[in-house]
């Protein structure tokens, strides 16, 4: 009898746990499911150029996924019962029950409209790929001189800004951040994207709260209206509500909170990464929502479960941070390299060469999913099981 292995959600992390899960355990012990809504893996870190009319290279599932044995299912995840452990799908020929005995949430995040009136309405996101083409054809519907807005200082709201003025020139293209631009890098990298922002004659709304979207225009805190014929929501992400919706232990924000090994503190037969996840880093800091993030969290998970099934180590790789890559646009960026804590110290490498080196991170983070193979050894290890029935667990062994 085979154990259950589930996987929800094919972004960066669950993609790459479920190849490396695949990687690490022999076929005739395990059956590993990996359910997604879309057919293509999508590369969350490109939205903003997909928005500006670029085309980017399609990776199918069924592609990366052959000769894996991972099991590809197209559905939507509509409820999770952990108790019972099962989970619900809607897939084109209907509603399914699918039975675990593990389970890897990666259900991600999506953009989060802050509860800001009209948000919801009138902008438009780019944290999933629906939302960057809608603002893919809005964009290109735009005259000449037109308006377009992009709420959020963070790393979101800063390579959207620079790409959408990089690609329409002819666009009146402002940032509104809630702080100073870059006020979180370095000296040098913080006058490097001012630099940038001046001659791609972005206009950079500092220390301004919008509390108000219309159709045509924003208002803010302090009373004024910005004319936006556009606008464009970046101020942070939403988790899926569906983890909330279960007995599992979250944070108020409706993340899973788990441990080291990324496996639940409420279900040890739940493993949560990504976005989904609330997870201490060093100087026990919460990792930030990010790809960054995510990647060595879905290494960590996936090493963890399989430890637990063959009997093998636990992982103790800490999870840390080296560097924030930012895109300004297709020939600038910047580097900014941080404490393992995410605080950014002097160094940071900035220009056409930072481009390129964030071209090739976002290349290496594609490679990854379909490659999910660092560290592992060639040959997958066998189970270490008591006999047991469908629908119950390996007994764990650590």
């Amino acid at each position: 009898m085979q154990h259950r292995i589930i996987v929800l959600g094919a972004g960066y992390t669950g993609a790459i746990a479920a190849g490396r899960l695949a990687k690490r355990l022999q076929r005739e012990d395990v059956a590993i499911t990996l359910v997604n809504a879309e057919p293509n893996f999508v590369e969350r870190v490109r939205m903003h150029q997909l928005a500006v009319g670029q085309d980017l290279k399609p990776h199918p599932f069924d592609e990366m996924f052959a000769g894996t044995g991972v099991e590809l299912k197209l559905a939507k995840v509509t409820g999770v019962d952990v108790d019972r452990k099962t989970v619900a799908i809607l897939a084109a020929h209907g509603t399914e029950e699918l039975e675990y005995d593990s389970l890897v949430y990666a259900l991600g995040s999506g953009w989060n409209d802050q509860g800001v009136p009209g948000a919801a309405e009138h902008a438009h996101q780019i944290a999933s790929r629906p939302g960057a083409l809608r603002l893919r054809e809005r964009l290109a519907g735009l005259d000449a001189g037109q308006p377009v807005v992009i709420v959020g200082g963070g790393l979101t709201g800063v390579e959207a800004a620079s790409e959408i003025a990089e690609a329409r020139p002819d666009l009146d293209v402002a940032l509104a951040a809630h702080g100073g631009l870059g006020d979180w890098l370095s000296p040098k990298g913080r006058g490097h994207l001012r630099k940038v922002f001046g001659k791609l004659g972005i206009t950079v709304l500092e220390h301004t709260d919008v509390t108000a979207v219309e159709a045509d225009r924003l208002a803010t805190a302090d009373g004024q209206f910005v004319p936006a014929a556009v606008t464009v929501w970046t101020t942070g992400f939403a988790v899926h509500p569906i983890a909330q919706a279960t007995t599992l232990e979250v944070t108020g924000t409706g993340q899973i909170v788990v441990d080291g090994t990324m496996r639940s503190l409420s279900h040890p037969d739940v493993y949560a990464i990504g976005d989904a996840a609330m997870a201490m880093g060093p100087g026990d800091k919460p990792l930030r929502m990010s790809c960054a993030s995510g990647t060595p969290m879905a290494w960590q998970a996936a090493d963890s479960l399989a430890a637990r099934l063959t009997g093998g180590k636990l992982p103790k790789t800490p999870l840390r941070y080296f560097n924030q890559c930012i895109s300004l646009g297709r020939k600038e960026g910047v580097i900014q390299y941080v404490t393992a804590d995410d605080r950014a110290v002097r160094a940071a490498l900035t220009g056409r060469l930072a481009a390129v080196y964030k071209e090739l991170v976002c290349k290496g983070a594609a490679w990854g999913v379909a490659n999910p193979t660092l560290g592992i050894p060639t040959r997958p290890r066998r189970v270490v099981q008591e006999p047991f029935q469908a629908g119950t667990a390996v007994k764990a062994q650590v």
